[in-house]
Formats: C-alpha cells, sequence, structure tokens
C-alpha cells in the first residue's frame, strides 16, 4: 500500500523557507521530513549514501528469502518525494562544517543547511578479530549488506556453510535467511544461553531449542578467535576462541549487535558518547543540529530506556517529535511505556512495559509455557504493590494498546490475568490457552502465599 502526504496549515512567516538537511534516510529521517513537511513549507533535503529512496529496513530479510521485491519494500512510490517537495540527494558525507553550516561531500561539493538532523544510523560491531574484513565477511543492516550476501551465500552450492558471530536479533535473522536456502549454519553464541542478557531464563531456554529444531548448529559459550583466509583473501573458516576448533565456512555474518555511525564527527565539534549526545529536545551542544534514532544518545537515560535505542518506533517517534520542534511547537521527546517485538524463525515475540532478565528487587516473574515448547509468557510484578510492570509474550500475539493503557493505569498482576482475553489479539485461537495461564498463575500465588 503507497501513501500520499497531505501539506496542511502552512505557515506564512519569513522563517518558511529555511533549509532543512536531514542526513539519512531511515525511518528517523523520512519521518521528520514528512512531518515538516505536513506542518510548514520548508525547503527540505534528505541526503543518503545507501539507497536513492526509502524502504523498510526490517523486510530486508524477506527479500532475501524470496517474499517481496526491494519495489515492495518501500513505502511511498517513486513520485511521492518531488510531490510533496522534498528534495532528495545521494552523496555521501564526509563532515559537518557547522560554523559555515554546511555539509561536506566525499567529492568534495558541499550543501549548505539552516538546520541539520543528523539521522545517520549504527553500523554492524567489529571487535577487532583477525580477518574481519576480509572478502566473504559481512554484516546485514543496510542494503548494501543485503546486496554482498546476495554475492557471498546466493546458493547451498557456492556456499557451502556459513558461520555467523553473534547472539542477537540480527543473527538469528540472518540464521533464517540462509537456512532458507538450505545453506548450514553455525551460530556462535558468547552467551550460555541465548539472548539471556535479555529474555528470563525459560524464555532463552525454549529459544535455545527452536533454534537447534530448525537444525541450525548452536554453540553457545563460543567466541570467535579469528577468521582465516584462503589464498585469494576470502574467508576460508572461523576459529573458535575456547576450543581452537576451525569450522570452515563461506561466509562469515558479523552480528554482534550495532553502534551508532558517527565515526565522520569525530572532529565537528559535536559532542559524542557512544552516539550523538542529545538532550530531550533531541538537541545536540550545537545550535540548530539534532539527533534522531539509533544514532542519538541521551545524556540521562528515560527511565529505565538505554541512552542509545536502536528501535524502528522509537527513531519513527524521534522523528515526528523533532519536526514539531522544527516547525515552532517545542517538544520534549517522551516515548512512553517500552514495547518491542521480534521473531525467531516461527516464534513472535512481544514485550511491553518491563521484563528483565532476571527480577530486580521488588519484583517477582511468572512463568508459563505451552506444552508444544513453542508459547510461552513471563510477567513482572512489584512484589511490594502486586503492580503490574510488564509482560513478554511468545507465539500468543497481544494487544500493543490494551497493556499500554494498562501500565498507565498501574493495574495490578492480579487484573491483568484475570482481564488477559481483552488484550488478545487472536481470540479464536487463544481461548484454549487462556484457562491454562489463569489455572497456573492461581496455583503459583496460591504457593507463594
Amino acid at each position: 500500500m503507497y501513501l500520499t502526504l497531505v501539506t496542511t496549515d502552512l505557515p506564512t512567516n519569513s522563517n518558511s523557507m529555511e533549509h532543512i538537511v536531514i542526513l539519512g534516510n531511515g525511518i528517523s529521517g523520512v519521518t521528520a521530513a514528512r512531518h515538516i513537511r505536513k506542518h510548514s513549507d520548508k525547503k527540505i533535503t534528505i541526503v543518503s549514501a545507501e539507497t536513492d529512496h526509502f524502504f523498510s529496513r526490517t523486510a530486508l530479510m524477506y527479500i532475501y528469502m524470496g517474499h517481496m521485491n526491494f519495489e515492495h519494500t518501500k513505502p511511498y512510490e517513486d513520485y511521492f518525494w518531488k510531490k510533496n517537495r522534498i528534495e532528495l540527494v545521494r552523496g555521501y558525507v564526509t563532515a559537518v562544517e557547522h560554523e559555515k553550516k554546511r555539509l561536506k561531500f566525499a567529492d568534495n561539493s558541499l550543501l549548505d543547511y539552516d538546520k541539520l538532523i543528523l539521522a545517520v544510523g549504527s553500523k554492524p560491531n567489529k571487535f577487532g578479530w583477525p580477518g574481519q574484513d576480509l572478502e566473504g565477511v559481512q554484516g546485514l543492516y543496510s542494503y548494501q549488506d543485503l546486496e554482498n550476501l546476495e554475492k557471498n551465500a546466493p546458493n547451498n552450492k557456492i556456499c557451502k556453510h556459513a558461520v555467523i558471530v553473534g547472539g542477537g536479533l540480527i543473527g538469528i535473522e540472518l540464521a533464517e535467511m540462509l537456512a532458507s536456502r538450505a545453506i548450514p549454519v553455525t551460530f556462535l553464541v558468547r552467551e550460555s544461553s541465548f539472548w539471556n542478557g535479555v529474555l528470563p531464563e525459560g524464555e532463552s531456554a525454549m529459544i535455545n531449542r527452536h533454534i537447534k529444531n530448525h537444525h541450525i548448529d548452536l554453540r553457545l559459550s563460543s567466541n570467535l578467535r579469528e577468521i582465516i583466509a584462503d589464498e585469494n583473501g576470502r574467508a576460508k573458516a572461523a576459529v573458535i576462541d575456547e576450543t581452537g576448533e576451525e569450522i570452515a565456512c563461506d561466509i562469515v555474518g558479523l552480528t554482534a549487535g550495532v553502534s551508532p555511525n558517527v565515526a565522520f564527527l569525530k572532529d565537528s565539534g559535536i559532542e559524542l558518547g557512544r552516539g550523538i549526545k542529545v538532550n530531550r529536545m533531541l538537541e545536540t551542544n550545537i545550535k540548530d543540529i539534532y539527533a534522531i534514532g539509533d544514532c542519538a544518545e541521551q545524556h540521562e537515560p528515560i527511565g529505565s530506556r538505554r541512552p542509545i535505542e536502536a528501535v524502528w518506533y522509537t527513531g519513527r517517534m524521534m522523528g515526528e517529535t523533532v519536526a514539531q520542534t522544527i516547525c515552532g511547537n517545542p517538544t520534549e521527546y517522551k516515548p512512553g511505556h517500552w514495547f518491542n517485538s521480534a521473531k525467531f524463525f516461527d516464534i513472535e515475540y512481544q514485550t511491553y512495559g518491563w521484563v528483565f532478565s532476571k527480577p530486580r528487587e521488588n519484583e517477582t516473574h511468572f512463568h508459563w509455557k505451552h506444552e508444544d515448547d513453542t508459547k510461552c509468557i513471563t510477567v513482572c510484578t512489584k512484589t511490594s504493590t502486586g503492580q503490574f510492570l510488564g509482560i513478554n509474550t511468545f507465539g500468543i500475539r497481544m494487544r500493543h494498546e490494551v497493556f499500554d493503557r494498562w501500565l498507565t493505569e498501574e493495574r495490578s498482576t492480579d487484573y491483568v490475568m484475570q482481564h488477559l482475553r481483552e488484550a488478545n489479539f487472536d481470540p479464536e485461537f487463544y481461548k484454549q490457552f487462556e484457562s491454562q495461564i489463569l489455572s497456573s498463575y492461581v496455583q503459583q500465588q496460591t504457593v507463594n502465599a
């Protein structure tokens, strides 16, 4: 489905034609551009070195798996940008010269701005492994990474084996992608259980089993020592640090997280931490320069959130927020209750509120798992008051707006469990689990009483 933006409520002040330059055409930058256009007649330019047009980054895996074409991942027709007077510039920016309010490109061309929004995203982490820059070694973040994957692993005849390093969400996406082309995968995860820094023990253990059930060679407590090159300078093997075992492979996927893409700003005068430091208004230390998305780092975390959040929906919210400020309505970034979603092969995952891997002080967890080992929930409760703090769901779809309301209303976990059906996204399938979950919860409460 393609969308059309309608410009409304255009201001008539003398600043209406100031030039807003947005560096980055991901969800953050494009959302900022759309909302600035919605509320103003300012001149808008989006700069990107990745692609000509905005696309849905989360859909990259489905292109490789054959479910979509690249054109299907573009939410807007190519004519959308001209129609809405948003200029697109394809180019690689090497420097921000804030004293002169201009960008410098790799070809030495320049672009002036009145206000600059940095939405430059992230890049895959590399930790200095020997061989990490060999041919056949890559991440999975950009469209160029997808193109490289097509070259490095087009099928299981050219790519007879793959090694993935890093046990996060990108790693499991890459494992699913390669498995869809029948390419054998060895998955190196440094933790003792998959994503156990985020998921409680029962959930992490279930995902371990689910990965192995999809014929992935999951190696827990395993770190990469080095990548060995063949005579042509391509990766031919990965070495496990703990054992010294060499695993022959034709591609190594580095998926050990991402970091803000800020190296080009090192000498810019813009304050950096791991990312670009911003206040609650998403302003940097330089006047008229803002940062949004997963390159932005809050000086002080918002509640229990991390200072940097590489999450699609927070990037969108930052884009909407900064557009309000630039259009004359100063607005603080207030992301509200935490939520996220992901997919582990066949199991969909959702989280609302806070459920940490281990209960914090004055917290308890209730965990329920279905006998088929593909569905479970974990609910976090404030022990002293019985207040509902959050829920993780696996294999059972829930409604975000319902949990968001319950968190705002500070409902008790007892209330949530009694009314869980209201949050059910698939009631025709869910009723068979509801009684089991409630019965298990009541039984645990009785034992703990």
